[in-house]
């Protein structure tokens, strides 16, 4: 199944519903500096006066087909409440005129509070409107609310972040995120380069196309370029102050999900009213991810929506933080299902217990460059191969405790901090944490894990040499998480410099010495809790769109030792499928292969390969995009490569290759 395709069988259709539903594919919508944005209409039908709000969804992921499964289930469904939901793509992407220049610049977030403006004058409005949306759009949702505009009276965030540098797929604990940065931003450069539709824009198609290829930029350079948390990072990020959000705000995430620390923080750090949700699910809408349970994720949006776009609003809510605790399960590369039980966080008391308690060594680290092949992807879609596999051979592979078997069962819940002790000699360096359950039969399933630049130990924004062979302390979190160590399972602590490929190497091998006995590793325990049960617990949709499958998605993750070489090697091939919408008669899909590749005792070796293949066609056109990006370093720079071929009718029609050198500071 690919990430942009909808898994049929897991729809439970809803029937009936107050509203019949209209739609409008395209209409146009201008900016103030004249740009018109292409969007697409849900409407209820023969309702009396203005509908009761506008749900928006905003968007680079191309309306008319990429989204166009899940946009279908999901805005007919709002709609069919009596809802107007309008999905828009952002400037340079789709339909929409102009150029992307970035993730998240300002011309985004004026765009949106533009749109915002259109909708409260459109004769079907009646002035209220929610944002909605998952990653890109749940972190736009939470930056737009941050400008407070009058007219946005909620937002639903899914899996997004209120700290741009903390938590996304370019840094994390300061370190490089060498498993995204160069995959998710060769992604972006690949779907930049989507061609808008004639039946839409016309005949200026083409020229609007070469004119996006020739201009947007590739945004791995802007991303690398940015080292520490900086201006640039801080700008999008709300938790810059979380005081600038000033309505309701519900929020959901997964424990596989690259985004659930920030759930926390929004959580704990808004105060308006809200209510926050997370599952087991990967980087997906809960009522479709895996692994299960699924939830009734839009019965509660439109119980949100009812409560928040009425003037008065509710007067008597109560805030509510519904945590999934999981089960021990055996380690897999993916799950249907996790066992485990609901519980409300902020009715429940939690402890702290500090797994290196009674440790009194100090304690010299591994360091081994291929130490990483088997954690999984960072923010999983729910693909087959996406989770951490058996963490036997990574647990050997670092410097790894072992702690006794509980004689009490241990319900992890929130997030747990290492404090650790740590000396160094060299003057660069980085540090990895993993808390593993270890079975009876010595299978071992991960916990949760996080990494630290030990250079940022004392400021994220100013970074320094680390003092050579001097002990200091430093303090990062772990994921958080929800899971219970059953009684007679050990608890086992894996440290580590290195851990390829979610953290980009220091550029020498650095010795890392840890005094346990003067170190923490923090571990939020809620012992007894009261389970609760969902009020939706039967996920339900509107009705999908046809669709006729030309090639069924697939994915292989393999890990390779070259070893007429000495070169480690994670290949990961993710083929979206081939697939024909013939409402619109669009035919789209994407294959993807990534390479990431390093030799032992050779940290600057490291290298990271994206390929993507992306087709795009209807009765008009017959377009298809071929795009490499290669990451690679030595001791001083980062070098960048991406390369673009597009194709019209079969024939060549552009190419461009982008080279940028980059110098490291402190990663």
């Amino acid at each position: 199944m690919g990430v942009f395709d909808v898994d049929y069988n897991k729809i439970h259709e809803r029937i009936d519903f107050p509203y019949e539903v209209e739609v409008t594919h395209h209409t146009w919508i201008e900016m103030p500096d004249g740009i018109r944005l292409s969007a697409k209409l849900w409407q209820p039908k023969d309702i009396k006066g203005t509908t009761k709000g506008t749900v928006l969804e905003f968007l680079p992921y191309r309306k008319d087909e990429f989204t166009a499964l899940r946009d279908e289930i999901r805005h007919k469904y709002f709609a069919g409440f009596g809802y107007t939901s309008i999905r828009v793509d952002i400037r340079g992407t789709g339909d929409s005129e102009g150029i992307i220049e970035d993730e998240y610049p300002q011309q985004e977030q004026d765009d949106a509070l533009a749109i915002i403006s259109w909708i409260e004058n459109q004769e079907w409005s009646n002035g209220a409107v929610a944002m909605i949306g998952k990653s890109w759009g749940g972190f736009n949702g939470l930056q737009v609310a941050a400008h407070q505009p009058e007219a946005l009276k909620t937002i639903i965030s899914l899996c997004s972040t209120d700290d741009r540098y903390a938590d996304d797929v370019h840094y994390r604990g300061g370190t490089m995120m060498a498993s995204d940065m160069l995959w998710w931003a060769s992604t972006m450069f690949a779907y930049n380069a989507r061609p808008p539709f004639p039946k839409f824009v016309g005949d200026r198609w083409y020229d609007m196309w070469l004119d996006r290829m020739e201009n947007t930029p590739p945004f791995v350079e802007e991303w690398v370029s940015h080292q520490t948390r900086d201006a640039y990072w801080k700008h999008g990020s709300v938790a810059e102050n979380y005081s600038d959000i000033k309505i309701p705000i519900l929020t959901m995430s997964g424990w596989a999900d690259g985004y659930p620390d920030a759930l926390f923080r929004l959580m704990y750090n808004l105060d308006v009213p809200k209510k926050g949700i997370v599952g087991p699910w990967a980087h997906e809408f809960p009522d479709m991810a895996i692994p299960g349970p699924q939830i009734g994720y839009l019965q509660e949006v439109v119980e949100w929506l009812d409560k928040w776009m009425d003037a008065d609003g509710d007067v008597d809510h109560t805030d509510e933080f519904l945590v999934y605790l999981q089960d021990s399960v055996k380690p897999a590369t993916s799950y249907e299902y996790r066992e485990g039980r609901w519980l409300d966080l902020f009715k429940e008391d939690q402890e702290i217990h500090d797994l290196f308690d009674g440790q009194t060594r100090e304690q010299r680290l591994k360091n081994i460059q291929h130490h990483g092949l088997y954690s999984g992807v960072y923010c999983p879609f729910g693909q087959d191969g996406d989770l951490p596999d058996d963490q036997t051979i990574e647990n050997a592979l670092a410097t790894s405790i072992m702690l006794e078997p509980q004689k009490e069962a241990v319900n992890i819940v929130g997030q747990p901090v290492a404090r650790l002790k740590v000396k160094s000699d060299v003057k660069e360096a980085n540090v990895h944490a993993r808390i593993s359950d270890v079975h009876p039969d010595g299978e071992k399933t991960l916990i949760t894990r996080g990494q630290m630049n030990l250079n940022h130990y004392r400021s994220h924004e100013f970074p320094e040499d680390l003092p050579v062979d001097e002990y200091i302390d430093v303090a990062f979190t772990l994921d958080v998480i929800g899971y219970q160590v059953p009684v007679g399972h050990s608890i086992e602590v894996s440290l580590s410099p290195t851990y390829w490929p979610q953290i980009w190497p220091a550029k020498e091998i650095a010795g890392l010495t840890v005094n346990l006995e003067a170190s923490r590793l923090e571990l939020p325990v809620v012992n007894d809790f009261e389970a609760v049960s969902l009020k939706h617990e039967q996920a339900e949709t509107a009705a999908p769109l046809e669709k006729e499958i030309h090639r069924e998605g697939s994915r292989t993750r393999e890990v390779i030792k070259r070893l007429t070489e000495d070169e480690w090697v994670l290949e990961d091939y993710s083929d979206e499928g081939l697939r024909t919408l013939p409402g619109l008669n669009i035919t789209y899909g994407t294959e993807n292969r990534n390479a990431y590749i390093i030799k032992e005792n050779d940290p600057i070796s490291a290298r990271v390969e994206c390929d993507w293949n992306v087709i795009v066609k209807d009765d008009d056109i017959d377009t298809e995009m071929k795009t490499k990006s290669v990451m690679s370093c030595d001791a001083d720079y980062y070098y960048l490569v991406n390369e673009l071929v597009a194709y019209n009718n079969g024939e060549e029609c552009f190419s461009k290759t982008w080279e940028k050198k980059i110098r490291r500071h402190y990663t």
